[in-house]
């Protein structure tokens, strides 16, 4: 009586490792493809659309220079005194 509860065990998980084998096999071949397509057009269409916004206004041939303004230096006074260094050599 065991031995047929055994077996019965050892033939319902290799039933369940079959199923599972090919039900990974199906989505691997038919459904994933799918699902890759839909991610692929959806990042190219966000692609576009950045490259829609950055694209600069103007006539075909004109060249545009744009300059970044020039950083104003704010000196901070509480810092202290200035030193000058000197370097000092043993000779």
């Amino acid at each position: 009586m065991k031995i047929k509860i055994i077996e019965m065990g050892l033939l319902r998980t290799i039933a369940i490792f079959i199923i599972i084998y090919y039900a990974i096999k199906f989505i691997g071949r038919y459904i994933m493809p799918i699902f890759i397509k839909k991610v692929i057009s959806n990042v190219e269409k966000k692609y576009k659309q950045q490259q829609e916004q950055q694209k600069p206004e103007g006539k075909v041939g004109e060249t545009i220079i744009e300059k970044k303004p020039p950083k104003v230096k704010e000196s901070n006074k509480s810092v202290g005194d200035y030193v000058d260094y000197e370097d000092v050599t043993d000779e």
